[in-house]
């Protein structure tokens, strides 16, 4: 095809991957041909020649044999081509009559799972079961240096085990995926004769999981109120501010007496403690660090900082971004990327202060055997990179910085202040020592609160003290950030998946975008599979596959005994799902058919003061006052609890009743007999179902008992 025999046949995953190896190892020759619409690459040596192709990522998927959507189970699986993705034909038959005539294979796709499942299948079916003796180059860079260097330290069978577990990982995915999303679209189209596209796996089942234990913590929460209490000081002219050392009063008695006993009495100081603290430099960036930083400064997605990540990545920009490690590799030249980033003049100053120390870096305890943290590489942008790039890239160029830095030195004072036996704490924080905070700006900062100079039996002005009442907070909601981060600590899904399988509960509106809720939707689904398949959607069950996938990875457990012992619990969940297919049909269909109505209500979609005020969970009928909005369930954002509005209120409609602040409430689509206001059904914690006429005047005093 090349003319050319006895080459060594390369395989990387992307084509600018593809273009950077072959002008890295190449010594004599780099030139690229086209072959039916696809570019390859061919790098000389004096030694050899390298033909370097590109995959475009998986070029091999598994399909269910019997291609019937709507059998299941199905436990058969076979890896064919992606037909439907653009190019794919084509690439898999070059690659194949390359292999021909190549002596030699390498596996250069990203060294990790994915990349490791991508090069081996090429190599196996396109290349003629190859993949047992090619060589794998391994590299955490996309630099020249990097990838010379990758070249020359090859092994050949090195990467098998993780070829291994990462199949195997997608066999079970798609087993679980297929039979689990087609039982709840069977039950559905039964039900009501309608197609929706559900999906459930055996990741995103445990993680929507984890947003709806959240979600019913934050709704069966019951404020409490509590009280604290605070004065006002002067000293030489200063005023400053001290709490009451009880930080939680919880009987407002108590809190009346201790203000009014201190009301306008003499304040002295009885006690001063210094204390110098010190903060340590942050660690490196591992992915899911990254993302719970952009999140936290930028806002942004942990898939949108990932795919930000892996465009820098291949400008040879930063590290692999795919990585769990908070440690730097010791063979890379700190000094010398220091030294080149301080070339561009925004990093010039901060880049000279470092180079006249030593450089260790501050690491974290977690490790990668794949690859170290993500670091800068010291390349000079070659392009000019995007606002939203150029955010990511600095963030992570301040980040290497900083781990270098001194710890940060902060002295705190902490006064005692004395009124008739009740003592106050006033405290004061000064930096002594920016340390590594000064190279990690603007992503960082400190507020100092400084003190008038006091000593012990000083006397103080008492300016007044006064409590304010507060009330005990739930758990927040996740963000997607902080979602991604409970899925790494309960140890499912993989530092490559976990920003997916979030995404893809938003887009299968279980989950909302921003502050992370579960939908009716969302609720449904878990509820059935709470219901009649608990073993799968449990996390312990998702974290022994996951150790069982760690040893498949180390030949300590065959891929066989992962799969047959997955299917032995799905099999039995899967018959006791169907047998209450035509009830699960029913209840889900209803919850769609709910949030149908209300996504294509313009009454609701124009409604400003549900916009600016609250969020709508559920419709539950016509209103009875107006007779002409919609009576919605609607949480205050103001107190976080909810009950029953109309959606006519900015034209005057006030109707309005309270609701119960825990339980799950769902819909019925009946009214009340005697007053004709909507009947809604109210599941408690204990799982106890009753119905009520939401009318707090009803004639039946509220309840119904089913």
């Amino acid at each position: 095809m090349l003319g050319l025999k006895n080459y060594t046949l390369t395989i990387c995953e992307k084509p600018d991957t593809a273009r950077k190896i072959a002008k890295a190892i190449a010594t004599d020759d780099c030139r690229e041909v086209w072959i039916d619409g696809v570019q390859v690459h061919i790098a000389t040596t004096k030694e050899k020649t390298f033909v370097v192709c590109y995959a475009l990522g998986h070029l091999y998927t598994l399909e269910d044999p019997t291609g019937n959507r709507h059998v299941y189970p199905v436990f058969e699986v076979e890896w064919v081509p992606v037909e439907k993705k653009f190019k794919v034909k084509n690439i898999i038959k070059v690659i194949g009559k390359l292999a021909k005539d190549a002596s030699d294979f390498i596996n250069a796709c990203d060294f990790d799972q994915e990349g490791e499942v991508i090069g081996y299948n090429i190599l196996k079916y396109a290349c003629g079961n190859k993949q047992e003796k090619a060589y794998r180059a391994k590299f955490s860079m996309l630099t020249e240096e990097e990838l010379r260097n990758s070249f020359a330290s090859m092994r050949q069978g090195t990467g098998i085990g993780l070829a291994k577990a990462g199949r195997t990982r997608h066999v079970l995915d798609f087993i679980y995926g297929v039979n689990l999303s087609r039982a709840l679209v069977e039950s559905v189209y039964k039900s009501s004769k309608r197609f929706r596209n559900l999906t459930i796996g055996r990741v995103q089942g445990p993680t929507l999981s984890f947003v709806i234990e959240r979600e019913i913590e934050i709704r069966n929460h019951v404020p409490i109120p509590y009280w604290q209490i605070n004065a006002k000081f002067e000293k030489d002219g200063q005023t400053f501010n001290a709490r009451y050392e009880k930080e939680k009063i919880m009987k407002l008695i108590e809190a009346k007496e201790v203000v009014t006993i201190c009301k306008e009495k003499d304040a002295k100081v009885t006690n001063i403690k210094y204390l110098e603290k010190t903060q340590e430099p942050p660690t490196p960036f591992n992915l899911s660090d990254l993302q719970r930083e952009t999140y936290r400064l930028f806002r942004f997605s942990p898939s949108f900082t990932l795919s930000i990540a892996e465009r820098l990545y291949l400008d040879a920009l930063i590290s692999y971004p795919r990585t769990s490690s908070q440690k730097l590799p010791r063979s890379i030249d700190y000094r010398n990327i220091v030294r080149s980033l301080g070339s561009m003049g925004v990093y010039t100053a901060l880049a000279c202060s470092l180079l006249c120390k030593r450089l260790i870096p501050h690491e974290g305890n977690k490790d990668d055997p794949a690859h170290p943290a993500i670091y800068p590489t010291g390349e000079i942008p070659r392009r000019k990179l995007e606002g939203l790039e150029w955010k990511v890239y600095d963030l992570i160029v301040k980040r290497f910085f900083a781990t270098f830095g001194d710890s940060v030195i902060r002295e705190n004072v902490s006064v005692m202040i004395n009124i008739s036996d009740y003592n106050f704490i006033a405290e004061s924080r000064t930096t002594t020592d920016f340390g590594w905070m000064s190279y990690y700006k603007p992503y960082t900062s400190l507020v100092d609160i400084e003190l008038p100079p006091m000593q012990v039996s000083d006397t103080v002005k008492n300016l007044g003290v006064k409590s304010v009442e507060k009330y005990t907070q739930s758990s927040p909601r996740f963000s997607q950030a902080s979602l991604v981060e409970k899925m790494e600590r309960e140890v499912i899904g993989t530092k490559a998946t976990r920003a997916e399988i979030v995404h893809m509960l938003i887009e299968r509106n279980y989950i909302t975008r921003e502050s992370v809720e579960a939908t009716d939707l969302g609720f449904a689904v878990v509820e059935m599979m709470q219901r009649y398949m608990p073993d799968i959607i449990a996390t312990e069950f998702t974290r022994t596959v996951e150790k069982q996938l760690e040893s498949v990875e180390c030949d300590k457990f065959e891929s066989k005994k992962v799969i047959d012992g997955a299917i032995k619990i799905l099999t039995k969940s899967l018959s006791k799902f169907r047998s209450k297919e035509s009830e699960v049909g029913k209840e889900i269909s209803d919850v769609i058919a709910s949030s149908d109505v209300i996504a294509s209500s313009d009454v609701i979609a124009s409604s400003d003061v549900i916009a600016r005020t609250s969020f709508v969970q559920k419709q539950v009928g016509s209103c009875v006052l107006c007779n002409a909005g919609i009576l919605l369930i609607i949480r205050s954002r103001q107190s976080g609890k909810r009950f029953i509005g109309c959606s006519n209120y900015e034209k005057g409609c006030k109707a309005s009743m309270p609701l119960p602040q825990t339980g799950i409430i769902r819909t019925s689509k009946k009214t009340c007999d005697r007053c004709k206001w909507p009947i809604v059904f109210v599941k408690s914690k204990n799982k106890h179902v009753w119905k009520m006429c939401v009318n707090i005047n009803c004639p039946t005093k509220n309840k119904i008992h089913s």
